[in-house]
Order: structure tokens, then C-alpha cells, then sequence
């Protein structure tokens, strides 16, 4: 036990004081974050389309002591990001944290797409990151200080058939990210982790082989909690001199 608490008061990942948005916060990749960045001392807004599950999850990170907020919010809409910043900045007037990580990538030979999934994909993957982190990012501009990290895809970088459109907005999600690290610097890093294959939710209907393996360096799918050290690198003053990275988390090219 106490080498748990010591790993939590590490001063190199230390969250006391901050407050982090993370959408598509109620479970999977988002869900370690939340707990991740509550068990380090940050206050949490989770936000995704089901708000109880964003309550469930709220309930836990207060059962840490750390307030949090539970938002019921489509994350690929302008109306309901504008609503979720409204309500964030009311209930903590600030956001020093941004996680853009609600996403969604069905896989869809290109030329069965139809155009409603083609923009639901673009709209949650591309759309709606890029308006919650212009908004959230000038407004951490104007106060001093901020940290956004948007979670891409490893389908951005390496050819996969069949996510044409997801792997295109993540692509743009990349692109955004370098081009905000300089328009919102000093003031704001802005940085993106383009994850590999993860076992959380949607590998349920992976088949067995693809839950224990996959084309990379280590050989295998990557488990959720796996994710949480490159969050915290990126979230807390431990990479107070990165900006602008596309970092792979992916198992290995």
C-alpha cells in the first residue's frame, strides 16, 4: 500500500489543483484517463453521450475525494460542445486539461460507405475536437496556461483498409494538433497520442486471435490501463517542453 500512495504523490505526475475535461470519459481509453488523473489529484468533467455513465464514472472519482462533473454531450455537435463548455466553465470556471478522445471507427469497405456514416465519423473524430479545442485552447490562451491532448489513431499513419474515413479524420486530428501547438503557444501544449489496438470495449467483437495478437513490435493488443503513463507525461509539467508531438502508443511499428 504504501508503494501505491507513493506512486500517486509522485511529484513528476501531479495533477493537484488541475481540473480535466475528457470526453468519451465513461469508459475505455477515457475511463483509465479519468481515474488516472483523479487518483493524481485533478478534478474531472466527463463528458460523452450517456450522461448515467458519465454519472457512474462521476461518482467513483468523488469516492476519491475529487470533485467531478457528469455531461451528457454529443461530442461530433457544435450545440452540445458549446453547452459542455458553458457548463464546464460554470461549475469550475476554468479547464486546464482538454482530452479530445470520444471517437469512433467502424470498419466499412470504402465504397459501401454511406454519407451519414461518413460525416457521423468525421463530425466525432474531427469536428467536434476541433471546436472544443479552439474554444477551450484561446480561452487557456487568455488565462496563461493550458494542456490539450487529442487521441488519434495509429490509422492515420499506417495504411488499414476498411477506416478510410476514421483514419482520414484522425489524419486531420494530427494535422490539428501540430498547427494549434503553434497557434495557441507559449501559453497552451497541445500534443496527440496515436494509439494502437486497445482490449477495451469495441475488441468484444474482435475475434480471440485478435484480442491475443496483432501486427506490431510486442505482438499483441494493447491493455486499457497501458495508455495511462503517456496521458499523464502529456497532461502534467513532465513534458513541459513537448508540444506538437504525435507520440505512438501503439505496441510498435
Amino acid at each position: 500500500m504504501a508503494k501505491e500512495e507513493e506512486r500517486m504523490t509522485d511529484p513528476l505526475f501531479s495533477l493537484e489543483g488541475k481540473v480535466a475535461l475528457i470526453t468519451g470519459g465513461s469508459r475505455g481509453l477515457g475511463y483509465q484517463m479519468v481515474k488516472a488523473f483523479a487518483e493524481r489529484g485533478a478534478d474531472v468533467i466527463i463528458a460523452s453521450r450517456n450522461q448515467d455513465a458519465c454519472e457512474e464514472v462521476a461518482e467513483e472519482v468523488r469516492a476519491m475525494g475529487r470533485r467531478a462533473l457528469a455531461v451528457g454531450a454529443h461530442c461530433g455537435r457544435w450545440e452540445d460542445i458549446d453547452q459542455l463548455i458553458e457548463t464546464a466553465y460554470a461549475e469550475f470556471g476554468r479547464v486546464d486539461i482538454l482530452v479530445n478522445n470520444a471517437g469512433m471507427g467502424p470498419m466499412v469497405p470504402s465504397h459501401e460507405v454511406p454519407e451519414n456514416l461518413f460525416d457521423s465519423v468525421m463530425n466525432l473524430n474531427f469536428k467536434g475536437p476541433f471546436r472544443l479545442a479552439s474554444i477551450i485552447g484561446d480561452r487557456m490562451k487568455n488565462a496563461g496556461s493550458g494542456c490539450i491532448i487529442n487521441i488519434s489513431s495509429i490509422a492515420s499513419l499506417v495504411p488499414m483498409p476498411a477506416v478510410v474515413p476514421y483514419a482520414g479524420a484522425k489524419a486531420a486530428l494530427n494535422a490539428m494538433t501540430t498547427s494549434m501547438a503553434r497557434e495557441y503557444a507559449p501559453e497552451v501544449r497541445v500534443n496527440c497520442i496515436a494509439a494502437g489496438p486497445f482490449l477495451t470495449d469495441i475488441s468484444k467483437a474482435w475475434t480471440e486471435e485478435a484480442r491475443q495478437t496483432a501486427d506490431n513490435a510486442l505482438n499483441r493488443p494493447g491493455r486499457p490501463e497501458e495508455i495511462v503513463t503517456a496521458a499523464l507525461y502529456l497532461a502534467t509539467d513532465s513534458s513541459s517542453f513537448t508540444t506538437g508531438v504525435i507520440l505512438r502508443v501503439d505496441g510498435g511499428p
